[in-house]
């Protein structure tokens, strides 16, 4: 098992918006994450030191912390009075982490894009090998890197939609927090247009052209849309995804159950690629982590061109 470094404890840096005076033209830097860097995120996060991140732990209170300074860092504000968003489970708080971007466009702005993955897990199980914390690297340590990640790319990017960035805590508990938070935001005549989730992103596909696989992707045109801002087939289906009823077993289905609208989970494990789900060797050693970052910078300029495109390309099928 190993042990949290001092090194993740040290916040990476942050790249921002730079001007080109002499031209008088103002540019953006590129934002690349790299293979390390997610790393360090998920190393953080898995740590044996955050015990599994069980809802209600001191552990996922740790994560919380780690999450909400990332945003603060990068200039990204809280969407309520505060980047958590807690509600009562069982008797204890549980939060949600939530980052908000103002989109730039007068209309469009009052639309969003949720941008989310679970931070929570399993906390400690039975032992195996005298090993009893269930560290969830690639469940869903893997899932909340890419979200804080790409929370990084748009901190320097102008949209014309307005993006949310969210941890989601108490997926592993029935989908408590993305329910608790959906139904919240209904409340408040939110205006959601498409919800991109990531989940178990950590270990690639086997044998397939397509670097992950939308939940529900027969619902809406996603996946379609995606591959064409792509320029590439980076997305396709899971017959295995199909088959386990993948689509509502992740914190998307909340959102399309209250909003009537596009809302998948990306993965690229269908859970035959990866044996260690819900179990103690679910750790950072087990992941690709130049393959995730491949990943993330595939999605940032998708998401950043669906965020920007002046129609409602997304649509669900049948609507």
């Amino acid at each position: 098992m190993r042990k949290l470094l001092v090194l993740f404890l040290i916040p990476f840096l942050f790249i921002s918006v730079s001007a080109c005076k002499s031209s008088g033209v103002t540019t953006e830097k590129k934002y690349t994450v790299t293979a390390d860097e997610v790393k360090a995120m998920v190393s953080f996060l898995a740590s044996d030191e955050l015990k599994g991140r069980d809802t209600g732990s001191e552990g996922i209170n740790t994560a919380a912390t780690y999450i909400a300074n990332e945003f603060k860092a990068l200039g990204i504000k809280p969407y309520f009075e505060e980047y958590r968003d807690t509600f009562k489970m069982e008797g204890v708080d549980a939060f949600n982490v939530v980052g908000y971007i103002e989109g730039n466009d007068a209309t469009l702005k009052d639309e969003f894009i949720i941008i989310g993955a679970h931070y929570d897990h399993i906390g400690e199980i039975a032992a195996v090998e005298g090993d009893v914390i269930a560290n969830g690297a690639n469940d869903n340590a893997a899932g909340t890197s890419a979200v804080m990640t790409l929370a990084k790319y748009f901190s320097t990017k102008k949209t014309k939609r307005s993006l949310l960035f969210v941890a989601f805590t108490a997926e592993e508990k029935g989908l408590l927090g993305s329910k608790h938070l959906a139904n919240t935001l209904k409340e408040n005549n939110f205006n959601l247009y498409a919800m991109f989730n990531l989940e178990m992103i950590g270990v690639p596909l086997i044998n397939t052209e397509h670097q992950a696989f939308l939940t529900g992707y027969d619902r809406s045109n996603l996946a379609e849309v995606m591959n064409t801002y792509a320029g590439q087939e980076l997305i396709g289906s899971s017959e295995v995804a199909k088959k386990y009823g993948l689509f509502k077993r992740s914190d998307n289905y909340p959102f399309f159950k209250v909003f009537n609208v596009p809302a998948h989970t990306v993965s690229s494990c269908d859970l035959t690629n990866f044996d260690f789900y819900h179990h103690v060797h679910d750790e950072i050693d087990k992941l690709d982590y130049t393959f995730m970052a491949n990943l993330i910078n595939a999605l940032g300029p998708v998401i950043e061109k669906t965020a920007n495109a002046s129609t409602n390309e997304i649509q669900l099928y049948g609507n």
